[in-house]
């Protein structure tokens, strides 16, 4: 028996299209000869549709939508399709009104409905909000073509009912076990539909995790999994599955969509060997394939062709001028240099040698008479006290409003360039560096920044061999870099690393060799800048940790950390 497995890319809402993606999945099943195929976890709506399920409206167009395509799926091809459903018992019961379900296409009609038993509620997860779980294993039997092979009983899981193996994680997170419970009901085959979002390594745990799962329970497992960015989430693909003995028989290329086929041998019970990409070398390839996918869909998903971001001649801004070149195109991406008394001549200069290697467009708008119409205008109320702090972020402000305006003025998509480390101690400017439709490397590092920017230029310099190697600096006083009012990047990363990442105390960090005034500074700059970071545009995730759509921490708060 060949099994399909749709790696797609569904735009949230846009029931239509991708009803027309899943159809014509089917159709390139059927000419591989394939007899199940496989599609994600609310591939229908894509994942995660949020607040739209709370729409009647919507979820009623869904199961329409899904009546229209059965009827139109080839007769030999059985398809499992991503939906929600109505909890009709919800009112009676007390339960959500909602299920997040997979449905079972069969001969052109609908079969089963097989509904999520865990519901994740952690870090960008939100389930539990508008789901009910399934209460019952999911598992639906599939006839051969030889009417004298004994039909398959394949089980059916839905992302997160994978994650709660306590052999592999030491724990439970769950009461229940849905792998557990299907090797019980006696099926032959596990299929895994997910909406899996991406953070850096996530695949390999994803693949040890399951390898260990099939060897532990000696049943094969196919995972399949969403590609593509919606808003500030990108899902990596990946797809892949194990054999009985816990073994790769198939990964799906990632960060793209694809259709792959395995077979599955009713005489041994398991997958055979199928096509297997390379899994990606590095962390840093990883990290760009990520974020040039996020950048390109979000993009286009929202209806943006091209895009606009302020050059400084500094590292960040380098680092996503190049990841938009490479995500929609070097002919749609606009450079504005905004030198200021301050710029250095090498800060132009390392602008203009950005663009002249990267082949996108620029133009450049001095600051100079701007900030003295400014210092004019507020020189009655400023009178009699020191340049400071206030002075210095007029200049970004200044910057700000004129990307806003060229972005307005042509319809362009602005790219914030603050990178983690400067979102997380709050060394950015609202109102001004922090202006945009989307924060490109928020969930990136400063020292992650240096790594991606050496790996870039591991064939061909892409960005200026000078940019990597001056001191990062805001220059908006003479003189000035960032060490005046940081620690250095890599004590600061470890430093926010163990403080956001691994949830550590002052006490914790400073026995791991840091000290501990630097580390009291940092968790106060952390503290203070929560009120910017919810101002933010929304940034790419790429970590497990990002200040977006996981991270909910409050404004107002007195609790210090010990």
């Amino acid at each position: 028996m060949k099994i399909a497995i749709a790696q797609l890319n569904p735009i949230i809402g846009d029931i239509d299209k991708n009803a027309d993606h899943i159809y014509k999945a089917a159709q390139i099943a059927v000419e591989r000869k394939a007899q199940l195929l496989l599609t994600p976890e609310l591939s229908l709506c894509g994942y995660p549709p949020k607040d739209l399920v709370l729409n009647n409206s919507f979820v009623d167009s869904l199961w329409t939508k899904l009546e229209q395509l059965a009827k139109k799926i080839p007769e030999k091809l059985s398809v499992l399709v991503g939906i929600v459903t109505k909890n009709t018992h919800a009112y009676i019961e007390g339960e959500k009104p909602l299920f997040n379900s997979i449905v079972l296409i069969e001969n052109q009609g609908i079969k089963q409905i097989f509904h999520k038993r865990l519901l994740p509620t952690y870090d960008v997860f939100d389930e539990d909000r508008y789901f009910e779980p399934g209460k019952e294993s999911n598992f639906f039997q599939l006839s051969f073509h030889d009417p004298n092979t004994k039909p398959i009983k394949i089980g059916v899981t839905v992302c997160e009912d994978l994650w709660n193996d306590e052999e592999f994680w030491g724990k439970r997170n769950y009461e229940n076990n849905p792998i557990k419970d299907l090797v019980k009901c006696g099926v032959n085959l596990v299929v895994n539909l997910s909406a899996s979002p991406y953070s850096i390594g996530k695949q390999k745990v994803r693949e040890s995790m399951l390898k260990h799962s099939a060897e532990r329970y000696k049943i094969p497992i196919i995972y399949t999994n969403q590609v593509g960015g919606n808003d500030d989430l990108i899902f990596d693909g990946n797809s892949f599955s194990v054999s009985r003995k816990g073994e790769i028989s198939l990964r799906v290329k990632g960060f793209q969509t694809a259709i792959e086929t395995i077979d599955y041998d009713p005489n041994d019970q398991d997958l055979k060997t199928s096509y297997i990409a390379n899994s990606i070398e590095t962390e840093e390839e990883e990290i760009w394939s990520a974020l040039v996918l996020g950048l390109k869909d979000y993009a286009h998903k929202c209806g943006f062709s091209k895009a606009i971001l302020g050059l400084s001649g500094g590292i960040d801004s380098s680092l996503v001028a190049a990841i938009s070149a490479e995500a929609l195109g070097k002919e749609n991406v606009l450079g504005i240099l905004m030198p200021s008394p301050y710029s250095s001549s090498h800060s132009i200069s390392d602008a203009e040698a950005l663009v002249n290697n990267l082949g996108i467009n620029s133009y450049t708008l001095p600051i100079k008479d701007v900030m003295t119409a400014y210092d004019s205008l507020l020189e009655p109320l400023f009178k009699e006290t020191e340049f400071g702090v206030a002075e210095e972020n007029l200049q970004s402000r200044i910057r700000g409003n004129l990307l806003m305006a060229v972005a307005n003025k042509f319809g362009h998509l602005l790219l914030s360039t603050g990178n983690k480390s400067e979102m997380a101690v709050g060394y950015c400017t609202l109102y001004g560096d922090m202006n945009g439709g989307l924060a490109v490397i928020s969930d990136v590092p400063k020292t992650r920044v240096f790594s991606l920017c050496k790996w870039l230029n591991r064939y061909q310099e892409v960005i200026p061999h000078n940019v990597i190697i001056k001191p990062p600096s805001a220059e908006l006083k003479p003189e000035q870099v960032d060490q005046d009012s940081l620690p250095s990047y890599d004590i600061l990363d470890a430093i926010l690393d163990r403080l956001i990442h691994r949830h550590q105390s002052i006490k914790e960090i400073e026995a791991a060799g840091f000290d501990r005034d630097i580390i009291c500074k940092v968790v106060k700059l952390v503290t203070r800048a929560e009120f910017k970071r919810k101002q933010a545009p929304p940034g790419l995730k790429v970590s497990d940790r990002a200040f977006g759509t996981g991270w909910r921490m409050p404004i107002a708060s007195r609790w210090k950390l010990d």
